[in-house]
Order: structure tokens, then sequence, then C-alpha cells
């Protein structure tokens, strides 16, 4: 490598900046020259290479790479000053004495000599070096660099006052060079200032948004790129971090063509940063990934994401990430055994506790902290050190990354012993060491990650230990083969159903309600004081260094994840739905997400995980071919089901006809006219030959499939009953009245059965709009459905407002209402499972609503009229206004499958589970049933 690849920021004080360089020849000191092997090398004691202006040093690194970068810190200058010298005038061809920038300093230190990591050398000798810039005039830089070390001399105040001032002067009068530009006809749209901000280190730069890219320009030339593009159509995300407790970063995480994957950026105010994201979120060319919150964790839940993809997606909405190592991603130790010789995976006694933060598994270690904590002043904290700090991070990474640690340490590596040397010693120094309480990071799990953080592949020398051994690589449990088979292993224990069914309990831990506050203290999960956001306001520090020992304190004790949640975190389903996603490519899944095309496996490929009976049914269903169907209807169809046992099936139509197939063969059984107006829905009343309709006509209706006669039931409402519900002898109307209402109806059976004649009078005859009623509720537009919660204490309407209201019964009480489909809420269904509710709409959006919350925890865009649904588990299968039957995979937000079903839109359809057959009705008049294709 040469001089100019070595050179880095990570060589540099934290947070001191790097402006210029020169090209320049170093006169090595005279009576330093052949004193150590490296000056041997250059007999003529001269070193071309560039001198680097810092703000706390100045920097030569030389091109060649057998010589060392060498440092010269400010603050050990005893004299700068104008000289000449005759040692480099056959360099330029002239007999005069050269110009030379002289510096008398009495120390020191050299890096990476002949490319080597290495602890660096302080060399604390007093030295006159001298510098010869080749093409710059030295009275024009010397006066800079006599200004910065001017600025080293002052008291830790002042001097970081005066360092402020001129870096603001430097940037204030750096503007985006034009020239950069991808293409010139770019309309500019914002510019600002921002760091660039990577592992220990920021570099201050100008970003500028145009109509077509988003720029970033460093203001030196460190970066590899002079200046990153970014195209508005790559921009992925666009998330607000926190940096140092304040809100005043931003990371865009791109597509895979882009020249970086992502860029962290800091601003000195919130305002300019809050600014730029607004600015960027409204380019109709950014179309950002659907990351919300609510859906990926429903995603979760069902199975679609892995446990370490859910991990990751939580650490990056808490802000952290991996660009900064004050917020790396935190990551939980999930096993507890690294002793045996194998692992049963199945086996709990194997895991760690995750309903326990790491601090508090040892119960004698825990007596012995809250015991010091009761004794300690207001604010009092349980344990002494964090669980993520960048010292702990680069503890893991030390031997992939041996550069961060020896920027974090001032050029040295830590003492061997302390060193991260095993897995098993690591694990029982957190569970037993009273300040010792750290987690682990995602690179343990990470199985498309490097395992050279496991082994010494630089072949650093790190040391010997106490035991005569010197630092190679981390010793692996005995169950491991080799560093490969440790992650692998680790991330199987991380995607194990023991895991899965308790890691909801370590979420509410690090990200969730038991983090701060009254909850975390009842936890045992309480830190100091200054590592939660919120704690001091570092804006309204006006003294320079008290401001920045907090941000150093900050820094190295480690900071809290932003709180996520404020409810306990749902649990994992032990059902993981239709298919595992870790095993769907990237490429399939991004591949049908763009096509809309269906992206079910083969049934022999398929990855199978244990279901219950009911969610393998509906696995099934996504094989259903068309079986029969018939127009035998003169208007469109508006409402089909099932027969509870699944043989039979009726529809009713605008033509004011009910009609009764059997199945499958679709032969007609009956064919009655209900009333003279159109009929809207009908229902079947489990264990009986009864059949309920609404109609246009403001009434219900009773019909016998027996005996083929009619009645009315009630005198429902005073506009048409556009939606119907029944559940143990509870019937929910909704009418374009604006109403829905709750009527207790006997359904004429007993014991089970219908008793044929008296049923086909509508016992207890006919009911008017007074009578019966348990409740009714009011909207603000028609009702266009409803949704009975199968316990019958729970109601969801939706009407054509789009608004969801949720409704207490008996007495009818509102217990939320949301803005849940715009134009409509055309369909509602119940998850007895979980009470949550399914609306799919005029705009084209399926919602999972959470009626205890009352809020939405998952929304899906199918992009066309959504006017029926059902619905089991992850799976739903949805009408649309195109005719198609769509099976919508929830979890992943895939279209699994597209039936090409009516030639007008699908305005009902129902499932038999018992013989697996759905049936569809639509405009064109026709009913279609589906069955499995064998």
């Amino acid at each position: 490598m040469d001089g100019l690849d070595r050179f880095s920021l990570l060589l540099l004080e934290p947070g001191e900046i790097y402006f210029e360089d020169f090209a320049a020849i170093y006169v090595l000191p005279n009576d330093s020259v052949n004193k150590d092997g490296w000056e041997e090398k250059f007999e003529d004691g001269l070193l071309r290479g560039r001198l680097k202006v810092c703000s706390k040093s100045l920097v030569f690194d030389p091109k060649d790479p057998r010589a060392p970068i060498i440092k010269f810190p400010f603050r050990t200058f005893e004299a700068i000053d104008e000289g000449t010298t005759t040692q480099t005038k056959q360099l330029f061809f002239s007999e005069d004495e050269q110009i030379v920038i002289e510096v008398t300093c009495s120390m020191t230190v050299e890096m990476l000599e002949g490319g080597v990591l290495q602890p660096y050398k302080f060399c604390r000798e007093k030295h006159k070096h001298m510098f010869q810039l080749i093409y710059a005039d030295v009275s024009t830089v010397l006066p800079q660099i006599c200004q910065l070390q001017r600025a080293s001399t002052l008291p830790p105040n002042d001097q970081n006052i005066m360092i402020q001032a001129i870096v603001r002067s430097r940037q204030s009068r750096r503007k985006f060079d034009r020239a950069l530009l991808g293409d010139l006809s770019e309309a500019e749209i914002y510019e600002t200032k921002a760091n660039k901000v990577t592992p220990l280190v920021t570099n201050p730069g100008t970003i500028l948004l145009t109509t077509s890219m988003l720029y970033f320009q460093p203001h030196n030339n460190v970066e590899k790129y002079p200046v990153i593009r970014i195209g508005l159509g790559d921009i992925r995300q666009v998330i607000k971090r926190r940096y140092l407790l304040r809100q005043v970063g931003l990371e865009v995480f791109c597509r895979d063509q882009c020249m970086v994957k992502h860029l962290l950026l800091t601003f000195k105010e919130s305002q300019e940063r809050d600014n730029l994201y607004e600015q960027i979120t409204k380019q109709e060319r950014v179309c950002m990934d659907d990351m919300r919150q609510d859906n990926m964790s429903y995603q979760w839940q069902a199975g679609a994401i892995s446990n370490y993809d859910y991990l990751c997606y939580l650490n990056s909405q808490a802000d952290r990430s991996e660009n900064d190592l004050t917020q790396y991603p935190v990551f939980p130790w999930v096993l507890a055994d690294y002793v045996s010789e194998s692992l049963d995976l199945t086996d709990p006694e194997i895991y760690r506790d995750l309903s326990k933060p790491i601090g508090a598994l040892n119960e004698d270690r825990l007596r012995r902290l809250k015991e010091r904590c009761k004794d300690m002043p207001e604010p009092r904290f349980l344990f002494g050190s964090h669980y993520s700090t960048p010292g702990f991070v680069l503890f893991y990474l030390v031997r992939q990354y041996p550069q961060y640690m020896l920027c974090l340490q001032n050029g040295r590596f830590d003492h061997p012993d302390r060193m991260f040397n095993s897995l098993a010693e690591t694990w029982c120094n957190v569970t037993t060491n009273p300040s010792d309480f750290k987690e682990l990071i995602p690179d343990f799990y990470n199985l498309d990650g490097s395992a050279d953080f496991l082994t010494n592949s630089l072949r650093i020398n790190f040391g010997v230990r106490q035991n005569g051994k010197a630092i190679g690589n981390v010793e692996l449990p005995p169950w491991a083969k080799d560093p490969r088979s440790v992650i692998k292993m680790m991330r199987e224990a991380l995607e194990s159903e023991h895991v899965s069914m308790n890691l909801h309990l370590w979420i509410d831990l690090l990200f969730g309600f038991k983090q701060n506050g009254e909850e975390a203290e009842k936890a045992d999960n309480l830190f100091y004081h200054l590592c939660y956001e919120g704690s001091v306001d570092l804006a309204a520090i006006t003294d320079l260094n008290d401001r920045l020992a907090l941000e150093v304190q900050i820094t190295e004790f480690g900071q809290v994840p932003k709180q996520l949640f404020s409810r306990p975190h749902p649990k994992r389903s032990r059902s993981y739905g239709l298919y595992d996603s870790i095993h769907l490519s990237n490429k399939t899944l991004e591949g049908a997400l763009d096509s809309g095309e269906d992206c079910a496996e083969s049934d022999e490929n398929r990855p199978r995980r244990p279901n219950s009976n009911i969610q393998n049914l509906w696995q099934r269903l996504m094989d259903l071919a068309e079986v029969q169907q018939c127009k035998v209807h003169r208007e469109a169809v508006m409402g089909v089901a099932f027969t509870s046992d699944g043989q039979q099936m009726m529809s009713v139509a605008q033509d004011s006809l009910i009609k009764v197939f059997t199945v499958p063969k679709l032969e007609q059984t009956r064919s009655v006219r209900l009333s003279s107006m159109a009929m809207s829905c009908c229902l079947h009343l489990p264990g009986t030959d009864t059949v309920v309709v609404g109609s246009w006509d403001n009434n219900v209706y009773k019909y016998s499939m027996q005996y083929g006669q009619v009645c009315l039931l009630l005198e429902a409402h005073c506009d048409a009953v556009s939606c119907m519900q029944w559940n143990n002898n509870i019937l929910v109307t909704g009418s374009w009245d604006c109403t829905a209402r709750v009527w207790s109806v006997d359904n004429g059976t007993e014991n089970g059965a219908g008793n044929g004649e008296e049923n086909a009078r509508g016992r207890g005859g006919t009911l008017s709009a007074g009578q019966n009623i348990i409740c009714e509720m009011d909207h603000d537009s028609p009702v266009l459905c409803v949704a009975l919660q199968p316990e019958g204490s729970l109601l969801a309407t939706g009407n054509q407002d789009g608004i969801l209201t949720l409704w207490h019964l008996p007495a009818g009480n509102l217990m939320h209402q949301l803005e849940c489909n715009a134009d409509g809420v055309n369909t509602a269904v119940w998850n007895e499972a979980d009470d949550r509710i399914l609306t799919g709409g005029e705009d084209g959006h399926l919602n999972i609503v959470d009626a205890h919350q009352g809020a939405k925890i998952c929304v899906h865009n199918l992009q066309e009229v959504i006017r029926c649904v059902a619905w089991e588990g992850r799976l739903v299968i949805a009408g649309g206004e195109s005719g198609d039957v769509i099976m919508f995979d929830m979890g992943t937000g895939l279209v699994i499958k597209r039936l090409k079903a009516h030639n007008c839109p699908v305005t009902s359809l129902s499932v038999s589970l018992d013989n697996l057959h759905l049936v569809t009705g639509g405009e064109d008049r026709r009913v279609i049933l589906w069955g499995l294709k064998s």
C-alpha cells in the first residue's frame, strides 16, 4: 500500500478535524538520523510525502510505506517559525537556500511503520523538524498552523472555543463545488453543512439536495470519493437519528447499486436535520421501503421475518447504527452453555433467562448490587457500567478492526488478560463480575458476515497473557468446530422455538416499557442517569468545556436505546404461518414485490414448521383452482355463503332472488324471490336450515332451505340493510341509514336442530324496529360492514367515511374510533385468536387493528379497491375491483397467488374449511366454486 492509503482519521485524536494537506519533504532531524531502524533506510535524511494540517496536530504521511506516519501534536510544540535549509537544494536544482517550516517539539508519535498495525511509538525527545513545501508558499501556510498551535496553549475551555471558531470560519467559506454535479441541469433544493459519521470519526462536509441527487462533499481529501452521490431513486430509507443523546442525526440507507450502503450524518441543530429530512421525503423520485414499526412487529409475530432481522430492525429504530460505536446494535446473550461437547437446542436448560437483564442473572451478585444501591444518593443506579459501550464493542471486534482500538485507547491495545480470549470466560465474567454487564453484538449471529472477529487473521501482536500464551484466536466452546460453526450454532439458537417464545421479554427490557422509570426499577434494569435520553440537555450547557466533558462521559459510559414500546411487547406466535421467510432469498422477495407475481413455493420445496390444523388447511387453500361456475342471476351477485357443514351454498343478488346450490356440482336446488328490491347480504344460521338475508327494502328475512319458505324477520332500518353478522342468537345489522343495531333473535332451534314447519313460519313472528333491540349505534355516514367478536362482547363497524369504530356490547359504548380506509371501509373480519380486526376498503389498503389499543398494527396496499376478505393467521383471501381473488400474506406483504375469477369486481366470498372450498360472487352475475387441484 502507498502512504495515501494508510492515512485515516482514526490516526487523529477523538474529535480532531483534518483540514488540508500539502506536498512536502520532511527533513529528518540531524541528531536522530540512523538512531532508529527506519531512518537508516533514508540515507539522504529526506522523506517525501504529504504534510496534513489538523486541528490539534501536524501529520506527515510519507510516500514510502516503509517509513511510519508521524504525528506532531501542537501541545508539544516549543517553537514554530520560518527557516531555511540547503539539504533539499539538489531536489530543486538550485544552490539557494530553501524556505521551510521549522518546528521544535518535545514529542512525536510514529504510526503504521511498514504498514503494520501495531501500538504507536511515542518518541519523547526534543528535536527540530523541517518541512519543505513543494508547491505551496510557506508564508501562506505557516500563519494557519501558528493559529492552531496558539489554540493548543490556551486553557481547555478557551482552546475548544478557539478551535471551533476556526472550524466555523473555514467551513463558512466552503460551498458545494457545482462542477461535481452529475447533471448541470439539476435544480438545487437545499444546501447545508453536516458531519459524516463512521466508527470513532466525524468528518465535516457540505450536503446538497437536488431534484435527482443527494450529495455529500467532504471538506478534505481523506474520503474514498471526492463526492458521494446518491440518486433519489436509490434511497431505501431515511431515518432520524439520536447522536450523543441529541436529536441531530440522519441516516440514509441506499439500494445495492449505490456508491455507499448507508450514510450517517449529524447536524449542528435539529432544525437543519429536520429541514433536510422533510425536503428528501417529499421528492417524487424518493420511493422508500415500507418499514413502519407496526408492520415489522406484526411480521415478526407472524413469523414472516427472523428473530435476527427483527432485532436489527429494532436497533435501527432505536437510533443504533454500526456507524456509531457509541450506539452500536445490541443483541442478547442467548446461550448459557459454553462448556458442553454438544448442544440440544430443544433443551431449555442451555438458554439464558431472557426475562432478566444480564446483570440480574446471578442472584448473589444482584443482591450485593441492590445493597449498594440503597446507600446511594439520588439519582441511584443499580449497574455501574452499561451493556453496550464503544469499549465493549471493540472488546469483541479488536481482531477484525485493531485500528479502532488503537484510536480509542490512544495508540495502545488492551492488557492481554483483559481481551476477548474465550467465549466461556467472557460468559462467566458477565454473569459473575460486579462491574461487567455487556451484552453481545449482531456479528455473533450474522450468517452473512465475517468470522474474522474470532480469529487473529491479521496476525497482530496483541501481547502475551500471564499464563504465557500469546494472544491469538478466540478460544471456542467444545461444541464448535470452527469460528463459522460458532456463528451458525448461535444463530440457530437465536431462531429456536424457546428463544422465539421469550424474546419479547428481552425486548421489553432493552426497547420497551421496562427500559426506564419505575418499571425498570422493578425489573432490576436501572443504569446511571446519563445513559438515558432526556437526562441532560447538552444544548443548554453554555460552558463548552463542561459540555465536552459530558459528551465524553456519555460516549464512554453507554447509552440506553430510544424507547420504542410503552406497553408489553406481543409474544411471537407459536405457529409460523405460511412459510418461513428466512429461506426465501432477497431476490425472490424483491422480485415478487416489484412484479406483483405469485411467490408461493411448491409443496416439495416449501419449508414446513409445526402449524395448527387450521393453518395447515389455509396453507392448502393456496392450491385452489376453479371447480364449477354458473351464471344464474340476472343482476350482480351481492352475497354468497356456505352452510355450516359445507355441503350447500347460497347466493343473493340485486335481482331479489336467493338461490341454493349443492357442493361441489353447483346444482341449483332452490330459487326464491324474497322481496321487490335487491338483496344485499346473506348468512347461514349454524345447526339449522335457515338463511338470513338483508334487503334494500330495509328488512331482514328468514328463508328455510328445507321448505323453501320465506318470512319477514325484522323491520330493521329506515334505509337499506347493507351488512349483517350472527353469533349465538345475536344479530348485528348495518344500514345506509347510518346506524348499526344489535338484536336478540331466537334462531328457531331446539337442541340444535331445526323444527321444520315452525321454523318456516319464523317462530316468534316479525320483529319491528322497536322490538328485541339490544343497542343502537349512530354513525356519521352509511355503515358498510360489521364484524362481531366471536365472544360477542366487542363489535367493529366500518362506514363510508373510512372510519372504523369499536363498540363494547351489550351497552353499545364507544371504545375506539380511527381513520382506517380512505373513502370507505368495505369489509371487516375478526380474528378470534388475538382480538384483532382486518379491514379492506376503497383505498386498497388491508389494515390490521388491535381492538384493545384501537390502533393499526399492520398496513399493506393491494393497489386496488377491496370489496371482501377472509382471514386466518397470515393468509388473507381478498376480492378486488379487478375481479381477481388475491391470496396475500400479511406477514411478508407479498401477493402469494392471484386467481383470475370474474370479469367485474368480486362482491363477496366465503370459505368452507370443512371441505376446503371457496365460493365467490361478482358483478358479472357469476358464482364460482373453487377447490383443491386434486
